[in-house]
Formats: structure tokens, C-alpha cells, sequence
């Protein structure tokens, strides 16, 4: 869009023992592009070498260093370009301009600064900083600069910031800091260290927050002594978070849950941490009466804060730190994380009886007075930030780097090897959208449901996909067009049982060799089916006829052998109660799991009979479960959070048993990890993008030889990998994610694999590895969707650049849409 084609790139560390500065680029170049999404910008820092120089570099380093250049961001830095970044441009003489901005993954006061060549003339300076503003507008509100005017462009000046510091010249490694300097850099750390004591070894014992990755408390080490914690009730940070409305006023409560002490802690976006707000509040829970609560947090001077207490406020417990975080969400679509620090754990401790009461009440509707007391005890446990007794402690495993050579954007399903850009189709020509999805166990072919229509798409290494086939008319034997609303690969995968959407009492098989529905089944007059799943984990790869359905009070089995309706009556276990059932998994052995709305789950070892083990409610319906083979974990998704169990006995009689074959004891029902974003992730994908957590049905990676490793979710444009091995450790934040353009709308992972994730979104379909997911990041929250500027090495034909436009070659092309 605009660019300073000289200039020198430093970074600036005025408060770090590591040294104040270094010279980063000696010859660079600083542009500002666009990325493949809208409203999205990049600043870009590009270093430029002098001629001969590059292919010295590369003889000096072996043939493969481009590639390793671009991977250790040797020859270009690129920055999101947001208002956190507060960019900046100085002019300090006539001759030297320079352009700033923070290092958000640095220490407090760390910059980048662009030191111009004295050549920059003074107006394309200005239009570098005016084109800045005019992005970061648009990133902000989402709408084109040309709705802002000059007071809207403003905001992004940053006027009340320290002056930027000198950076040192080229040929002299440190800089003489004038008093002036120093001493406003000191102000500033001090303004920093606000909230922090230490003890004689340098200990943080007292957080100023809690770092958005670890939900830890941050050990920064300084040189100075820091300052005893500032107890007022207004505290200055240097990344000035934007703060959250006015609270509300709050309602008459009708009975007071929980009154106690705390400090509070506002989430800070620029800085990716916790700050103290106010030393000392008064957090109150209320009963406001029909099912409603109320927290309520305020001090002697300030309201703070007002909100309903929801399941959408993701109520996280951190009792090694005394801790409680929390998302608000507020009517103009902000979302803010905020944290409860109390001054031991029997304050925590009444507080988050209070707290859960209400959110169980208000889910349950039924008063908690009502519950057993072990069921309370389960609920209160579920929501702890704890690790699991039992889990191994092992080595931190490295995260695998984005790979940039296998590029997952929208792709055309044609295959000319002539192919120019504008023949490139990423889009169908319909009005529908993919909705559903079924991977294949037996054969590599993932089947995406499409309206009235079934894409089929072979499995290729190297996370490739290719269009196979459209079945484009799913007709009922009668002739009648339909969308599957549900459906289930079958017999070797040779079968796939489809369900309508408004005629629940009857299954479809179709034909797949011939693309064709052959059988319409009336399973039973009385009993509709809401859900289906295998007889057995792996029985879609076996010659299995018969297959599970559940309907609101009944668990049965299907048999398709049957004459007249399809139900076996000697396998018909119903409850005369409505228990409201919502999903259903099975084990490769055939034991059987079964969740419902109301947030319980129960275990049975085979039809017929009562549940072995029932596992109590949260609160939250459960839309979606899984299990692994061997029958040792449980995974049920509710809207917000995900439940991972573990069904083994530990103690007792039944000690070494699944809960599928015998009953827990009464006072030992199996402890549930709650897996759920760190209200710091979700509050920073709702401000990305205008949405709260709503999960799609999470799966375990499924495989005959190896156990599970992983489990694979989605949430709006977001797909999430959890490492198990991390789950069970207790690693915070122990997931990996991948933003696209677009909402999720279906995943799973390969049959076989851990490592290949297969996504349907609206308009594309696409296999990703896990190296193109990455930690939960400002970067990686917000999304990259540029292309890449370099061509890829393949061992075909690669796609190159041309006009800033992407040429697929022939070897590029996958499928997408169909």
C-alpha cells in the first residue's frame, strides 16, 4: 500500500538488563500490506541486501538457507497492525524521522524503531503514518477509513506516550541516557511493577497479574528495588487498557450467596496480562429472584462492575493462585476478562460456593440446597484449575512450527495445468452450505454434506485433499429430494445411513458404490431416532449391520434385518421419566455411553439393562460425546467448555475396573477435568470477532494401533487441538489453534492419524496438519491470511508470485468447494 523503501530497523529495550539496544536490520525497508482478510494489515520490515550479498549468504550457508532464513525471520519482521501496538512517528530533526511501535512480545517498554534515511521526504513520511491510522481504523471497527474523520484518525496518535527513545548509532553498541531519560523510564517501570512484592530471593510473592498464557503469576526480574504495591483504588499501567462501560445498577437481591474480599484484576489486551485495578473490593453474588443471579463487585468509592452470572461468564477457579477469572460481556459486543484475587483459600473457597450455586441454580433451575452433597462437591471440583491426581509428570513436549510450504487457502478443483488467475474458482455456484461431515475408517474419503447433496474427497499425503466425486440428488426411494440432517458411514464404509430432518421415526441407506439412496427403514411408530451411533468403535469397518439410536428417554438397538420396523424390542431399555438424551458414543469393545440436555451421563456395559455408572450433571446439555476404544475416557462438549472423565476405578472392590463394567462408589464418582479457553483466549477471540464460545462436537483421534493423543474441536473460525498428555498434566492453556476466514462448520480428525485434521467450512473443505496450528497468540488469535511472497519448493511445479496476485500451478491445485 505505501512504502519507505531505507532505513534502519532497531530494537529498544530501555528497561532490560539484556542491553538497550540492538541493530536489527543496517539496510531495511518498511511497508504497510494488506492480508487476505478484510479490515486486516500488516506492518512489514523487510531487510535489503546489497548486491551480491544475498548469494554470498547463501554459499556461506548451504543451499537450503532460504528456507531457513524465512523460518528464524532473518530477512523480514511482521506485525500485526492493531492499536495495541501504539505506532508512532517522530520527527526529531529536519534529516532524522523515525518510526516506533511496541514490542508486544518483549518487556514493558521494548520497541521497534524505523530510523529513516535522511533521503525520506517529509510528506511520504506523513502519508506512511496517515495510511497507519487509517488501517488500524478499519481493523477496529470493521468499515472502510472513509467513514472516519480527522477526530475518529486521532485516537491512533498516542500522544500521551514517553517520547521515544534514541536508539544507538550503528558504530557505537550503547548510548549515554540524558536524566531526563532515565528518569522517566524509572516512572515507568515503577508504574509497571505496581501491585508486585518481593521477598530477599527475588521471588514474586504478589501478582500484578497473570500472564495470558499460564494464567501464572508473571516473575519479572528487575535491577531496582520495586516499590511496595500501590494500594489505591486507581492504578495507572503503561498499556492504558480500554476499560469496560459503567456498571449497571444493581438489583434488589433477594438473598446474598456470597459477600467477600478480593483484589481485582482487569485483562489487558496490549500487554497479554492481568493489572490491578483496585486493591481492595467487595464481591458479592446475589439471588435477584425467577432463576436470576447477580455478581456485583465494587469498593467504598467505585462500582466496578455488574453482570448476570451465565455460563457464558467461563467461570475459572485457580486455587494455588486464589484466584477467580471471569469473562463480561457487554451489550455493544465487547468482551473483557477480569480477575478476583482473594487473600486465602477459605475466602476463595466460600466465594466459589456462592458463585457455583448460582450458576447451577440458574442452569438447573432447582435449588441447590436440593442436591447431595458428593454432587456438589463434583460440580465445585469440576471448575478448579487443579491437575489430575494421578497424571504423569513428563518433559514438555516443543510445539511444531507452522509449515509454510503447505499453503491450506481456498483452492480450485480444476485441474488445466494452463491455469490463469481468473480462472481460479474458490466459490460454488449454489445457495447452500456444507453442514455436515463423515470420515471414512475403512477407505481415505471424507463425505461433506452439502443440501441436498454429498461431496466425496480422497485423502493424499502431505495433508492434500482431491474432489472425487459429487453425489448431487439425495432422493428417499420414493423420489423425494432431501437434506441430511444426520449421518453415519456404514458396512466398510460402503453404506451411509442418512436421517431427514423432519421425519425422525425413519433412517435411509444409501448405496454409495452407486451414489444412490436403496432402502427407506421405519425404525419405530412410538420412537424417534435423535441420535445414532456404531455398535462398536470400529464397527463401520466390519460387515456390523446392526447400529445404536437413542431417542429422549430410550437407548435401542437398529436392525435393519428385521421385517416391518427396524427396532429390537429385547435391547429397548426406556425410562418412564424424560432424561432428555442428547448423544451417544460406544467403546471397541460395545460399551456404551449416553448424555443428555440435562448435563448427566451413564454408562452401560450392553442394551437392556440400568446404567452401571451415572455420572452427575454440570449443569450445561451436552451436545456431542465420544470415548475412547479402551473405554478409559469420556469426552462430552457442552456449548462452553469441553468434559474429559476418566472411567477407570482407582480404589475400592472395583479397583482396575472401567465404569462401564462396575458402579462406582457413592462418595467416589470419577473426578471430570473441565477443558475450557482461558477466559483471556476468549475474550480475545470474541473482540477478534464478535462471538462468544459456542463448540462443535468434540472428537478423541481415532487409530487401531495407537491410543488417543489429541482431541479436536471448533469454535467459530477457530479449530482447537488439545494435547492429552498436556490435559492430564495440567498444563494451562494446554491447546493449539488455526483461525480461518470463515466459521467451522464440521471436523474431525483422519482415521489413523493425530497429525491431520479435516475441515469443512461454508464454501471449502480442507486437510490441515498440526503444523499449521500454532500456541493462542495476539498473531494467531487475530488470523494471517496473506499469501506468501516467496515460491515454495516442491518437488513439482510451484505456485509463484505475479502482480501480487498467487499463480496455482498444477501441482498446487487441491479441491475445495463442490
Amino acid at each position: 500500500m505505501i512504502e519507505l523503501p531505507q532505513g534502519q530497523l532497531y530494537l529498544v529495550r530501555p528497561l532490560s538488563p539484556k542491553g538497550y539496544s540492538e541493530l536489527i536490520f543496517k539496510d531495511a525497508a518498511i511497508r504497510i500490506r494488506r492480508t487476505g482478510q478484510d479490515f486486516q494489515y500488516q506492518l512489514v520490515v523487510q531487510r535489503v541486501f546489497e548486491e551480491g550479498e544475498a548469494e554470498l549468504l547463501a554459499e556461506e550457508e548451504g543451499e537450503d538457507a532460504e528456507i531457513d532464513a524465512l523460518a528464524a525471520e532473518r530477512d523480514e519482521k511482521t506485525f500485526l497492525l492493531d492499536e495495541a501496538i501504539h505506532f508512532r512517528v517522530e520527527n526529531r530533526t529536519r534529516s532524522e524521522k523515525v518510526l516506533a511501535w511496541k514490542d508486544l512480545s518483549g518487556d514493558v517498554g521494548d520497541l521497534y524503531e524505523f530510523v529513516c534515511d535522511p533521503s525520506a521526504q517529509s510528506a511520504q513520511v506523513e502519508a506512511f503514518e496517515r495510511i497507519a491510522k487509517q488501517c488500524q481504523y478499519e481493523r477496529k471497527y470493521r468499515k472502510p477509513h472513509t467513514t472516519a474523520s480527522d477526530a475518529d484518525l486521532r485516537q491512533f496518535e498516542f500522544d500521551d506516550e514517553q517520547p521515544i527513545p534514541q536508539a544507538s548509532p550503528i558504530h557505537s553498541p550503547t548510548l549515554a541516557r540524558s536524566i531526563e531519560s532515565a528518569d522517566a523510564m524509572f516512572q515507568l517501570r515503577n508504574e509497571a511493577n505496581v501491585g508486585v512484592k518481593r521477598d530477599a530471593t527475588e521471588r514474586v510473592v504478589g501478582p500484578v497479574g497473570v500472564d495470558a498464557d499460564s494464567a501464572h503469576v508473571p516473575a519479572r526480574q528487575e535491577s531496582e528495588e520495586p516499590r511496595e504495591a500501590n494500594t489505591s483504588s486507581s492504578v495507572h499501567t503503561p498499556s492504558h487498557p480500554k476499560a469496560p462501560p459503567s456498571a449497571p445498577p444493581q438489583p434488589e437481591p433477594l438473598e446474598v450467596l456470597s459477600h467477600e474480599l478480593a483484589e481485582l484484576h482487569f485483562f489487558d489486551f496490549p500487554s497479554g496480562s492481568f493489572v490491578l485495578r483496585d486493591a481492595s473490593i467487595a464481591a458479592q453474588v446475589s439471588d435477584i429472584g425467577k432463576w436470576n443471579y447477580w455478581l456485583h463487585v465494587a469498593s467504598k468509592d467505585h462500582e466496578w462492575l455488574g453482570i448476570p452470572v451465565i455460563a457464558d461468564m467461563n467461570p475459572v477457579f485457580n486455587f494455588e493462585f486464589l484466584s477467580f477469572i471471569f469473562n463480561q460481556f457487554t451489550a455493544d459486543g465487547s468482551a473483557y476478562s477480569w480477575l478476583l484475587r482473594f487473600r486465602d483459600q477459605d475466602t476463595l473457597a466460600r466465594f466459589q460456593e456462592g458463585l457455583m450455586q448460582a450458576l447451577w441454580e440458574q442452569l438447573n433451575e432447582q435449588k441447590w440446597a436440593k442436591v447431595k452433597e458428593r454432587e456438589r462437591q463434583y460440580v465445585l471440583d469440576a471448575f478448579e484449575d487443579l491437575k489430575m491426581d494421578d497424571a504423569p509428570i513428563e518433559e514438555e513436549e516443543e510445539e511444531s512450527e507452522p509449515d509454510e510450504a503447505d499453503d491450506d487457502r481456498p483452492r480450485s478443483e480444476r485441474y488445466d495445468s494452463d491455469e490463469e488467475d481468473d480462472d481460479l474458482e474458490t466459490q460454488p455456484n449454489d445457495d447452500e452450505i456444507n453442514t455436515g461431515l463423515a470420515v471414512g475408517y475403512k477407505h481415505d474419503r471424507s463425505f461433506v454434506v452439502r443440501g441436498s447433496k454429498i461431496g466425496v474427497f480422497k485423502h493424499h499425503p502431505n495433508n492434500h485433499l482431491e474432489f472425487s466425486t459429487n453425489i448431487s440428488k439425495v432422493e428417499t426411494p420414493g423420489g423425494e429430494l432431501f437434506s441430511p440432517k444426520k449421518v453415519m458411514l456404514h458396512n466398510e464404509d460402503r453404506n451411509m445411513i442418512l436421517q431427514k430432518d423432519n421425519d425422525p421415526n425413519k433412517l435411509y441407506r444409501m448405496d454409495l458404490e452407486y451414489g444412490k439412496v436403496v432402502d427407506e427403514w421405519n425404525v419405530h411408530e412410538d420412537i424417534p431416532v435423535l441420535e445414532f451411533a456404531p455398535e462398536n468403535k470400529f464397527a463401520q469397518m466390519t460387515h456390523e449391520p446392526t447400529f445404536l439410536g437413542v431417542s429422549k428417554n430410550a437407548l435401542f438397538r437398529v436392525d435393519p434385518r428385521l421385517s416391518g420396523t427396524k427396532l429390537v424390542d429385547s435391547q429397548l431399555k426406556q425410562y418412564a421419566s424424560k432424561n432428555d438424551f442428547s448423544a451417544l458414543s460406544t467403546t471397541e469393545k460395545g460399551y456404551i455411553a449416553v448424555a443428555s440436555n440435562k448435563g448427566d451421563i451413564r454408562l452401560f456395559d450392553r442394551l437392556g439393562i440400568n446404567a452401571k455408572t451415572h455420572i452427575p450433571a454440570l449443569g450445561e446439555p451436552i451436545i456431542g460425546l465420544d470415548v475412547s476404544a479402551d473405554g478409559r475416557w469420556v469426552l462430552a462438549t457442552c456449548r462452553t467448555y469441553l468434559l474429559l472423565i476418566d472411567a477407570m476405578q482407582k480404589a475400592g472392590k472395583n479397583e482396575g475396573k472401567l465404569g462401564f463394567e462396575k458402579s462406582f462408589a457413592a462418595d467416589a464418582k470419577p473426578q471430570p477435568r473441565r477443558l475450557a479457553l482461558t477466559p483471556e483466549h476468549v475474550a480475545q477471540f470474541h473482540h477478534e470477532t464478535g462471538q462468544g464460545v459456542s463448540f462443535t462436537p468434540a472428537r478423541f483421534n481415532t487409530s487401531r494401533t495407537s491410543d488417543e493423543s489429541s482431541i479436536i474441536t471448533a469454535t467459530g473460525p477457530y479449530i482447537i487441538d488439545w494435547n492429552l498428555k498436556k490435559v492430564l498434566r495440567g498444563a494451562k492453556a494446554p491447546y493449539i489453534i488455526k483461525r480461518y476466514s470463515e466459521n467451522v462448520k464440521a471436523d474431525d480428525f483422519k482415521f489413523g492419524s493425530d497429525e491431520n485434521v479435516i475441515v469443512a467450512l461454508p464454501n471449502e473443505v480442507n486437510m490441515i496438519g498440526k503444523n499449521k496450528m500454532s500456541r493462542p497468540t495476539r498473531e494467531s488469535i487475530a488470523g494471517n491470511f496473506q499469501r506468501l511472497s516467496t515460491p515454495r519448493r516442491s518437488s513439482g511445479r510451484v505456485g509463484t508470485q505475479q502482480s501480487g496476485r498467487y499463480k496455482l500451478g498444477r501441482d498446487d491445485i487441491v479441491d475445495s468447494p463442490f
